[in-house]
């Protein structure tokens, strides 16, 4: 039977953790981010043009996803990620100089690239970590500190963000400035201890045999259809918050400059204020929801019944949202935009902890590939639903739409709450 007893937190807060959490931070300083849809919005593009730049970068994130966990996992995690940070790095410099839908085109497809091969790749870094100290039942935990300073970072980036297009009237150079973190991060990962690089083959016939295992040990898991309900789960919620969140950024402007106060100012320029502390705000509520996942999943005797509740519930703060927006009411959608964000993070480590306890060990990067493969799927269709409808009927009877389908497709991936029974 499931006990009550909480569990000790006993993981070691030594260096390698701090790196860990170093990394999150580092990676989550994009300047760029709290203004992207404004970005986007100020280079003319309309909803349905932005929904395909997000369902293009989507597509391009699944087709290379397994391969690249393939790769982390047979040729090196260490160096799948400084691929990934070269990535990013040149998409950056392109967004800069981007003046045309089609060369933001380009600069999606080049980020799709360096997040496709960085993610499950660290997450793998750690719960290989993890495993090797005999921490690995407290994945929830550890994962969920990590992430808290990634979101810490995220709030910090969110005011500087806010000062650095206050100061230079446009939202364009972020993108340069982003670099500087990212190089920084990039010469981190590398200093990871050889132990989580995985396995490194010189031979062409060892790289090539690792390849069959690996592949082997990650179709292996694909037949568990625990698994495969379990990562549908945890990435509908997920592919709806990658599709939605950015949304945040026009109700934030068009509340910012209805708002009677900072006059004097442009409407630019209140708008990067009242983003900036909007967003920083949001990012220690959710640094703050990171943390505390562990201790709220304690409190129920399976992951399921959270995860099922607040798949549920982070999709009803869309659809009312939505309505409140289509009634003129911005400063309603805003605070519910805020419950899509901090459910994500309680939701996110709880998700992958519970995926995670189905994987084959030998493939973990593979398949935490997988679970970002189809988060990436949910993204792109939830992506294109919001643009069309946006586009035809304005952004709240779009959010309110495509947040109803989502529900109802929620309802069709509620994990058994019997997994307590595993733990008897």
């Amino acid at each position: 039977m499931h006990s009550n007893t909480k569990p000790a937190v006993d993981f070691e807060r030594n260096l390698q953790f701090y790196k860990f959490c170093a990394y999150g931070f580092l990676k989550n300083l994009r300047f760029y981010e709290p203004f992207l849809m404004l970005f986007f919005l100020e280079k003319g593009l309309t909803f349905l043009q932005i929904g395909t730049l997000y369902a293009a970068r989507e597509v391009s994130i699944n087709i290379v996803e397994i391969p690249s966990g393939v790769i982390a996992d047979s040729l090196g995690r260490k160096r799948s990620m400084a691929v990934s940070f070269m990535f990013y790095i040149l998409s950056f410099i392109v967004f800069f100089f981007a003046g045309s839908y089609w060369v933001l085109f380009g600069a999606m497809l080049v980020y799709a690239g360096g997040d496709a091969f960085r993610t499950g790749t660290h997450k793998a870094m750690i719960f290989e970590y993890l495993h090797m100290h005999g921490w690995g039942h407290l994945k929830t935990h550890y994962y969920g500190h990590t992430r808290a300073w990634s979101q810490a970072g995220a709030a910090l980036s969110a005011l500087i963000a806010a000062f650095l297009v206050f100061w230079r009237g446009s939202y364009a150079p972020v993108f340069l400035f982003t670099i500087i973190p990212y190089i920084l991060d990039l010469l981190l990962v590398l200093s990871y201890p050889a132990e989580l690089d995985g396995p490194r083959h010189t031979s062409d016939k060892t790289i090539a045999s690792e390849f069959v295992h690996v592949i082997r040990s990650l179709l292996k898991s694909l037949r568990n259809p625990a698994l495969i309900r379990a990562i549908a789960n945890q990435s509908l919620y997920s592919g709806y918050y990658k599709a939605f969140k950015d949304y945040l950024q026009p109700i934030l402007k068009s509340f910012a400059v209805g708002l009677p106060i900072l006059l004097a100012l442009e409407g630019e320029q209140r708008t990067a204020i009242i983003t900036g502390v909007v967003y920083a705000a949001l990012y220690l509520l959710t640094a703050y929801a990171s943390r505390s996942s562990g201790k709220l999943s304690q409190r129920f005797s399976t992951l399921a019944i959270p995860l099922n509740r607040m798949l549920v519930m982070g999709i009803v703060c869309g659809i009312i949202g939505g309505i409140a927006y289509w009634l003129g009411v911005p400063v309603v959608a805003i605070l519910l935009y805020v419950g899509i964000y901090v459910i994500e993070n309680l939701r996110k480590p709880m998700g992958i902890a519970y995926v995670t306890e189905l994987m084959d060990q030998s493939s973990m990067a593979s398949s935490l590939s997988v679970e970002s493969q189809a988060e990436t799927l949910f993204a792109v269709i939830i992506a294109l639903l919001l643009g069309v409808f946006s586009n035809m009927w304005g952004l709240g009877m779009g959010m309110l739409v495509v947040s109803g389908i989502c529900l109802v497709l929620a309802f069709f991936l509620y994990l058994p709450v019997l997994e307590h029974k595993r733990a008897e």
